[in-house]
């Protein structure tokens, strides 16, 4: 006999479900990688890339010791030292384009990205399913084109490159499911030049790019008006992209999907699973692209239909960034390490950590998921197909009120249809696939089908 599971609200009834096959709530092993998060390690990271005086894109490429050329060299350096304990499965790239003038490019310019790519074996060609994280590794002083004054860049944007090279050093250690690709973006500041190459080079090449983790001036606690916020980080996500036109715009819009998109879809996995794994930091969705006016490398993802997302600190000082080093009025300006709050950016390389590592352990989300719209308004029956992972355990269920920004509730099924006492007209639902380690994969949402 069919079993109803009441919650406050609202019950769901089961087509079946296997009680006994629930998966634990945490990984051990993502567990480890969150603990292994090193705010020491991030500020030497952070004062190696502060030492090359600049990091601007049209810096010294020749120097070993300033300029955008040394830096890049020392950061493929370190990617090549976390690669030899990777077993084989971390190879490392220079991905170079030469782009034409522009505004803030006076002549052709190689812009070169370092990149790590850790695959599930070494032996193995890059996974189906790709996951980047990624910070931009250039900077610049108050004049955007000059070259040759000293760019710390501590902050913007050496607070990002550190946690991506942190979460290289303490994730090439263990396999995943999924290919892990760990970037270092040059020439964000010349006008996101690097991420939009290496983008578009996904595009061309058909790659499934799942998520795009990026992080951009994540390293401070303490704003310009002297108040201090060390206890969550800011998450950025647009609802559409701007292939989401024609008969996906408005179907969207029809279900009632207008914050359901891929990049938001991604934010609300990324702050679930991160407060799961970091339960004294928070996450604050933001329902915006980016900053007001402003933007980052995740955008010519999001242009190009990849689910991408930017973390940004929560207390701006706008005397640290795109600033001269100088002192002014007794006022001391530049983006200098000892404005940096090298605890604060551990733990949002601590919520980058736990999302990226449960996504890339995870199973592939469920295909067809599907409302049967021929039952009318006493329940929601949602079928899918059967994921084919052989430690895939079951799926989790989940719900929330139109109106709620996060999941509210989830129930776990082995089943591939099930049957829940709620109305369709009030609710949004989701599917995640679920591995035996606890493992979630992102939500797919369902489509209305026939019975």
């Amino acid at each position: 006999m069919k079993k109803p599971i009441c919650i406050p609200g609202y019950c769901f009834l089961l087509i079946s479900i296997a009680a006994g096959q629930q998966p634990p709530p945490k990984n051990p092993i993502v567990a480890k990688i969150v603990n292994d998060v090193s705010a020491e390690r991030i500020k030497v990271t952070i004062e190696k890339l502060v030492d090359f005086g600049t990091r601007h894109t049209l810096s010294d490429t020749v120097s070993e010791i300033r300029g955008i050329g040394a830096a890049r060299r020392w950061l493929k350096s370190e990617f090549e030292r976390y690669a030899r304990q990777s077993g084989g499965r971390m190879a490392i790239e220079l991905h170079e384009t030469l782009v034409p003038a522009s505004s803030r490019v006076p002549s052709p310019t190689n812009v070169v990205n370092v990149v790590a790519t850790l695959r599930p074996a070494a032996s193995s060609p890059p996974a189906d399913r790709m996951i980047v994280v990624s910070g931009h590794y250039d900077s610049r002083a108050g004049n955007p084109l000059d070259a040759t004054s000293d760019a710390p860049g501590a902050n913007d944007d050496g607070s990002g490159t550190a946690v991506v090279l942190e979460l290289a050093r303490v994730m090439s250690k263990y396999p995943f499911d999924a290919t892990i690709v760990f970037i270092a973006f040059a020439a964000e500041e010349q006008g996101l030049l690097g991420a939009t190459a290496w983008a578009e080079r996904a595009k061309q090449e058909g790659w499934n790019v799942e998520a795009v983790f990026n992080n951009d001036i994540v390293g401070s606690s303490l704003a310009g008006d002297g108040t201090r916020e060390t206890g969550y980080v800011r998450l950025f996500s647009e609802a559409f992209s701007p292939l989401d036109t024609g008969r996906v715009f408005r179907q969207r819009v029809s279900l009632g999907l207008e914050n359901d998109g891929g990049s938001r879809t991604l934010a609300r996995y990324i702050k679930e699973i991160g407060e799961r794994y970091n339960p004294n930091f928070g996450v604050e969705l933001v329902y915006r692209l980016d900053r007001f006016m402003r933007g980052g490398d995740h955008r010519p993802f999001h242009e190009r239909g990849f689910s991408a997302v930017r973390f940004s600190e929560v207390k701006e000082n706008y005397d640290h960034q795109h600033q001269d080093v100088r002192v002014e009025g007794g006022k001391e300006y530049g983006d200098l390490p000892k404005f940096v709050d090298f605890e604060y950016c551990a733990n949002v390389a601590r919520i980058n950590a736990a999302a990226v590592a449960v996504l890339a352990g995870a199973p592939a989300p469920p295909k067809r998921v599907q409302i049967l719209t021929a039952h009318p308004g006493y329940e929601t029956v949602l079928r899918w197909e059967k994921n084919q992972e052989t430690d895939l355990v079951g799926y989790s269920v989940r719900c929330r009120r139109t109106s709620s920004p996060i999941w509210e509730k989830s129930v776990f099924t082995s089943d591939t249809t099930i049957s829940l006492k709620v109305s369709k007209d009030e609710y949004l639902f989701g599917v995640q696939a679920v591995d035996r380690e606890g493992n979630v994969s992102l939500v797919t949402l369902p489509a209305p089908a026939g019975r």
